[in-house]
């Protein structure tokens, strides 16, 4: 049964390639993502006066928080999303707003930051049909891949 909230993405059932290995790709991402967060967050001690070293991890939170925020309002994905091959979309199927991209990004640092909320987002994204986290299920979204392979045997 499709949800109503969830109309203008690829069903499931007849587009699967949407969905393929999606997370898998989403750790890969997530990785990818925690790497250029921490690189940024330690370009930016200089600009701090090296004061950042004694509240590093407030300010990968920043950092981390500014960097999801803009590149999925910008491009429906992070730049570890893009290496990845998936974007995230709302529920008819489009790019990210700001508002929906800052409200994606909360909850994802929020449920990252739980260990329960986490760990029942890594299981609705290994046991549902459209491979969507907590923060999806939550918001009506998914992520999708962005080039999926349609050769498939028939």
């Amino acid at each position: 049964m499709t949800h109503a909230r969830l109309q203008g993405l690829p069903d499931p059932e007849f587009q699967p390639e949407y969905y393929d290995d999606v997370p898998l790709k989403r750790l890969i991402a997530f990785v990818i993502d925690v790497f250029f967060v921490s690189v940024l967050t330690a370009l930016t001690l200089p600009f701090t006066a090296f004061l950042g070293i004694f509240f590093f991890p407030a300010l990968w939170f920043v950092v981390n928080l500014a960097y999801r925020i803009i590149s999925i309002s910008n491009s429906s994905a992070t730049p570890g999303m893009r290496l990845a091959g998936i974007e995230l979309r709302d529920g008819n199927g489009d790019p990210f707003t700001l508002g929906l991209a800052a409200v994606h990004t909360g909850i994802f640092v929020f449920g990252s930051s739980v260990f329960l909320l986490q760990a029942a987002s890594v299981i609705l994204m290994l046991s549902t049909k459209r491979a969507r986290g907590l923060a999806d299920h939550i918001l009506g979204t998914a992520a999708l891949n962005k080039f999926p392979t349609v050769a498939r045997a028939l």
